[in-house]
């Protein structure tokens, strides 16, 4: 288990690497959780077209504080805001959305993700735990790509990213990007390969943290 000091990519920071990465005309869904941060740091230069599982095309930031409306809100509960433009729909349309390839891209939160791009989102198995699958297994293999965001380690110590996931898994070879608060890492064919790197840490350092083998991308 992994106790000293590292330097660590804040929230914000990830929400703000991930953002970066989405082209300009993309139509995106953000998972609950800390997905739901990118919607507060896309370029403005950028139109991209967010959509939300529970019927809402062109979902705008966060509101200000006092500024809520009870009637929008995201897959998470959470307040949001509609941009100009946006539209509102049928549950079952929405999901239709999402299964029939019409979205670009997603980002999701994860428990695991195997080196093959295997995704473990929705429950850990223990008996305790409450099972939320929402619309995780249709945005994995319906979206065009697949980006997790999450911790890099659990509480106890332990890599998120794993040779092989332990938890029920919620889409097999999906995931095409992980950002974690140690790095960027593409999944690939060849294995994963790190496109950034928190500062201060080699690309030995973090495969021996993640337990994975990890390659600096050329």
């Amino acid at each position: 288990m992994e106790k000293r000091t590292m330097n660590r990519y804040t929230r914000e920071q990830m929400a703000a690497r991930v953002a970066r990465d989405i082209p300009n005309g993309a139509y995106v869904n953000l998972g609950i959780g800390l997905p739901t941060l990118v919607a507060n740091h896309l370029p403005k230069d950028r139109e991209i077209i967010l959509h939300t599982e529970n019927g809402l095309l062109g979902m705008g930031p966060a509101p200000e504080a006092g500024a809520e409306d009870p009637d929008l809100i995201n897959a998470g509960k959470q307040p949001v805001t509609a941009l100009p433009g946006a539209s509102f729909f049928h549950h079952a349309d929405s999901f239709a959305m999402m299964r029939g390839g019409h979205l670009d891209c997603c980002v999701l939160g994860a428990f695991q993700v195997s080196i093959a791009g295997d995704l473990a989102n929705w429950h850990t198995g223990t008996p305790d735990a409450i099972p939320a699958v929402g619309g995780a297994m249709d945005l994995a293999i319906g979206a065009k790509r697949v980006y997790v965001m999450m911790e890099h380690m659990t509480k106890k110590g332990d890599s998120k990213i794993v040779s092989q996931c332990t938890y029920p898994v919620t889409g097999l070879q999906c995931v095409n990007r992980i950002y974690t608060d140690l790095a960027v890492l593409d999944v690939t064919p060849q294995g994963l390969h790190a496109i950034d790197i928190v500062e201060g840490m080699s690309i030995d350092e973090l495969a021996r943290l993640s337990g994975v083998p990890i390659a600096k991308a050329g």
